[in-house]
């Protein structure tokens, strides 16, 4: 009797257990920006939660024109070693899994799009592709050939990325049962496909209109984790929004590379103004901020350091043109500097990772301005009269002070000098300054006074 009554406990708190996972939401995650640290960084975190919460599943909405290679392989590699099924939906309608999202897509335990949308282009041109000619791909070439040579890669660095990421994607491909031929063809021909032709070609799973449908689709199929297979019971499943916190809505804005951009130009500004005039220290203490926040972003972002160099040069510069009278010659060759130096920055080929030209331009336009309206303060500094100092004391008006002994004082601006002269003076005469030896004046009676006050008392 006590044995049937420990193993209908036993019985109900198993019950019980699968009742409660089956009742817990799975995560939501929309990633539909450009695939980089920020994303990549949210996508990891949002696997660790739902391993540690017992969540059923993970259902990420991709919409990603691609992205780094970096934070590509730490999402996949945090998918594969996740005991949590991951679900990748291409989704909504028009959006696309191109370039790094095939990858991101082909590493799914399931991989579904919602009609009208596209993935493929895995070519990795960002890695080391620009300005290469590339015929596009025959009709008539079957899905396994190889390249050719009007098609391949150009040299032999090009060709090791090119069948690494070939290599890589092919092994996606067969972990989890899907076409490992088309996916060698999206990277070394870059083509592309819809959602119908990928299920009819074995590149997905499912094709699904929302969230609901491809939850209803997918109950009941069987997925490979570390841990051995399972099978999924989403049928009626909850989902919950995964919201980024300000933790990673701060590294997403900061990994913006015109962001990034902009942050390093207030901080070089910033600093310049600081030495060049040292007051409070609020200009040098948000410089020095945003230029390490920017040296920040610049470590996680596909920097070159030749474009980096190009605009430190044209700052320097920039800088020079204040104090040296060059007539815009350097002002001219830093703008010239910078403007180059910010459209070699970043790799324009990597998705979402170059920087604006309106806003570069519209920058060095900036930095013009600011040096021109600097030049033209310093050169009307220049051309007007000095008002202190001992240059303006040459042809200052003094007053003639009586004194108790023999020396000469004299009243200039309110101040009480000792003079020379080399005609008599008396008290209250009018003085013109000629020339100053350390601490004496010497001085003349004005013509003016030549009869007036000249004359003794």
């Amino acid at each position: 009797m006590f044995a049937r009554i420990v193993a209908a406990l036993v019985g109900l708190l198993a019950a019980l257990a699968v009742a409660t996972a089956a009742a817990a939401p799975a995560p939501l995650l929309r990633l539909q920006e450009a695939i980089g640290p920020a994303s990549a960084d949210l996508l990891v975190r949002t696997l660790r939660k739902a391993a540690a919460s017992g969540a059923p599943l993970v259902v990420v909405e991709l919409d990603t024109p691609g992205g780094l290679d970096t934070s590509m392989r730490q999402i996949i590699q945090a998918m594969l070693a996740s005991p949590v099924p991951v679900v990748v939906y291409v989704s909504p309608e028009g959006a696309r899994a191109a370039s790094a999202g095939t990858y991101i897509l082909y590493a799914a335990h399931v991989a579904a799009m919602a009609p009208a949308t596209t993935l493929g282009a895995a070519t990795p041109v960002a890695i080391g592709m620009p300005g290469t000619e590339r015929r596009p791909p025959s009709r008539e070439t079957p899905a396994s050939a190889p390249a050719d040579g009007a098609t391949g890669p150009p040299d032999a660095m090009t060709a090791k990325q090119v069948n690494d990421a070939a290599a890589f994607i092919r092994g996606l491909a067969q972990q989890r049962g899907r076409n490992a031929a088309w996916a060698e063809r999206a990277v070394r021909e870059a083509v592309s496909l819809t959602a119908d032709e990928a299920l009819r070609d074995n590149v997905i799973d499912v094709v699904a209109h929302d969230v609901p449908e491809l939850l209803r689709k997918i109950d009941g199929r069987t997925v490979r984790l570390h841990a051995g297979e399972t099978v999924l019971a989403t049928r009626g499943l909850a989902t919950v929004e995964v919201v980024p916190d300000w933790r990673q809505r701060l590294l997403s804005v900061i990994a913006n590379p015109s962001f990034a951009l902009v942050l390093l130009m207030i901080g070089l500004y910033g600093l310049m103004f600081e030495f060049s005039s040292p007051g409070f220290g609020v200009a040098g203490t948000v410089g020095a901020i945003c230029l390490l926040l920017a040296l920040f972003a610049l470590q996680l972002l596909p920097t070159n350091y030749a474009g980096l160099a190009l605009i430190l040069l044209g700052m320097a510069l920039l800088a020079a043109e204040h104090f040296t009278p060059t007539f815009g010659v350097l002002g001219v060759g830093g703008i010239v500097a910078f403007v180059a130096g910010g459209i070699l920055l970043f790799d324009r080929d990597v998705p979402g990772m170059g920087v604006p030209l309106p806003l570069v331009f519209g920058l060095a336009a900036t930095s013009a301005l600011l040096v021109a309206l600097g030049g033209g303060m310093a050169l009307r500094a220049r051309r007007s009269p000095v008002v202190s100092g001992r240059e303006e004391m040459i042809g200052a008006r003094g007053e003639v002070l009586p004194g108790p002994g023999p020396e000469l004082w004299v009243q200039v601006h309110g101040e009480r000098w000792q003079a020379r002269a080399d005609a008599p003076l008396v008290p209250g005469q009018t003085v013109r300054v000629q020339a100053v030896d350390g601490l004496v004046l010497q001085v003349q009676p004005e013509s003016a006074d030549a009869g007036g006050k000249g004359e003794p008392r």
